[in-house]
Formats: structure tokens, C-alpha cells, sequence
């Protein structure tokens, strides 16, 4: 049974910093690349950041320098290092596999991030 559980979210000022852990159930989570996501008010979901199960990484241009995503195979726990956090990063952030298979739609309840002075 899938199940992905996303924690850590919070509100922050400007400039702030917060630590997201997703907790993933499955065996095959400690083994396909993941990813998280976000999804802004009015605005489609989005993919910020991936992970290979080997810990190679890769980030959208938003988030590039101030998001950094890592996993711990073994407790098939992802987590997502935020820092120097804007406005712009307000939204309910998901974590998921990084690509989808055909008839895949397994989304847990996100954690939402609210970035504001």
C-alpha cells in the first residue's frame, strides 16, 4: 500500500529556513527517484527538486541554490533543506516518485509552507 507522509512545513519569515521530511512506505521508494513538489494557491503542481537513489540531484531554476533535497535509503525518508525562503515560496509541498507511471496517482496530504513577514 502506498503511503507517502509529508512533515515539517510551517510558517517563516523572509529570509527564514525549514526542513521538510516526507516518510515513504514501499520498498520501491528506497529505489526509484524521488522528488518534491508544490503547488501554489490558483497554481498548477510543480516539481521543485529530484533525487536518484544514488543522490544525484537536480532543482528548478526557482529553487536552485536555496533548496537542497537528500534521502536516506534505509529509513526510505526524503527530506528537503529550505533556506533564504521568499514569499514566492508559499504553497502545500508534496513529495512523490520524481517521474510517474501510467495510472499512478498516490499523493499524501503535503505540508504546508507559508513564507511571510
Amino acid at each position: 500500500q502506498v503511503q507517502l507522509v509529508e512533515s515539517g512545513g510551517g510558517l517563516v519569515q523572509p529570509g527564514g529556513s525549514l526542513r521538510l521530511s516526507c516518510a515513504a512506505s514501499g520498498t520501491i521508494f528506497s529505489i526509484v527517484p524521488m522528488g518534491w513538489y508544490r503547488q501554489a494557491p490558483g497554481k498548477q503542481r510543480e516539481l521543485v527538486a529530484t533525487i536518484t537513489r544514488g543522490g544525484t540531484t537536480n532543482y528548478a531554476d526557482s529553487v536552485r541554490g536555496r533548496f537542497t533535497i537528500s534521502r536516506d535509503n534505509a529509513k526510505n525518508t526524503v527530506y528537503l533543506q529550505m533556506i533564504s525562503l521568499k514569499p514566492e515560496d508559499t504553497a502545500v509541498y508534496y513529495c512523490n516518485r520524481a517521474t510517474m507511471p501510467q495510472g499512478y496517482d498516490y499523493w499524501g496530504q503535503g505540508t504546508q509552507v507559508t513564507v511571510s513577514s
